[in-house]
């Protein structure tokens, strides 16, 4: 998933527009089957004079997830505190996520307490 979402957001920020850079990652996505168990969210945000806005997103999979960058063209955008201030002033940062549904095929996590989480998640910005 790691190398998922960073191809995503390189291919994004090197001019291949949203939906192509989603449906690329979806296609190198093997093993995993994200038009089943996944869902892809390519995010375009602008730094506007310190006010990080969407400008551009789109999605594609099989299961629903909501953007944790944030959703719909013009609405603000939420990018980590722990970073530096990326994007700079006037410029966009590309975010490509990747959601997938797992189901553990032993019970380890019950018989050692551990929660694992039925959706995995990563992110990469660009």
């Amino acid at each position: 998933m790691t190398n998922l979402t960073r191809e995503g957001s390189n291919l994004a920020s090197r001019g291949t527009d949203l939906p192509q850079t989603a449906a690329a990652v979806v296609a190198g996505a093997a093993p995993l089957d994200l038009n089943r168990k996944g869902r892809v969210i390519v995010t375009s945000v602008l730094n506007n004079g310190g006010s990080f806005r969407i400008t551009g997103q789109t999605s594609q999979g099989g299961i629903s997830a909501t953007s944790k960058v944030g959703s719909g063209i013009g609405n603000p955008a939420k990018l980590p505190t722990a970073a530096p201030q990326i994007p700079q002033p006037n410029q966009t940062v590309y975010v490509t996520e990747v959601f997938y549904s797992y189901q553990p095929i032993t019970p380890i996590g019950k018989m050692l307490k551990i929660v694992i989480p039925s959706t995995l998640y990563d992110a990469a910005y660009f």
